[in-house]
């Protein structure tokens, strides 16, 4: 198996994975900042956890996901890379899960409502030194755009990623920046005191 049949496979199956820059953004960012213990929210078909993983054989990642499809195919999927020494994937939703552990990096790839929520449970894992990056801010075009959002569920999604924004933006604890790259990505740095 290659990447670019995981790629594939998540085309046809309509599985959102991160777009090509976005992921090399993300890769590039872990091999320069020497991050070897990562924290993913949100695993789909395992696709990132792997792309993560390849970049060194010391990075270890903890990844969870609640959908049991996607569980089912990432745990395959982790297993044709033989990975699943240095991926630990958890079925489960991820605030109800607890977990043990610190991290260099926590990436949150998941439920753009629940931002906040993620970030708030898991920032106590964070190393001192940590980051936390967070996909999928501009959401397709539509948080940025000055058209309205085609649905009352998308404008209450883009309205929560706001927030989140706007949560960030406040949070005194942390220095965030906002990168224009893939689907966009917050990366958060904690405040040296």
């Amino acid at each position: 198996m290659e990447l670019k049949d995981l790629e594939e496979y998540a085309r046809i199956n309509n599985v959102p994975i991160m777009e090509k820059d976005g992921i090399e953004f993300l890769t590039n960012y872990i091999r320069e900042n020497n991050i070897k213990n990562i924290l993913e929210i949100g695993a789909a078909i395992g696709y990132s956890a792997i792309r993560m993983c390849l970049i060194d054989k010391d990075i270890k990642v903890t990844t969870i996901e609640r959908d049991k499809v996607r569980y089912d195919e990432a745990v395959k999927n982790i297993n044709e890379f033989n990975l699943s020494d240095r991926i630990n994937i958890i079925f489960g939703d991820a605030l109800d899960i607890e977990i043990e552990g610190n991290y260099d990096l926590i990436f949150i790839d998941a439920a753009k409502s629940q931002s906040i929520k993620f970030f708030e449970k898991y920032e106590k894992y964070l190393n001192q030194d940590g980051t936390i990056i967070t996909d999928n801010i501009n959401f397709h075009g539509l948080t940025f755009s000055n058209t309205p959002a085609p649905t009352r569920n998308l404008r209450q999604m883009i309205r929560k990623i706001h927030n989140y924004l706007k949560w960030l933006e406040d949070n005194k604890e942390y220095h965030t920046k906002y990168e224009n790259i893939g689907d966009g990505l917050t990366i958060s740095k904690r405040v040296d005191n």
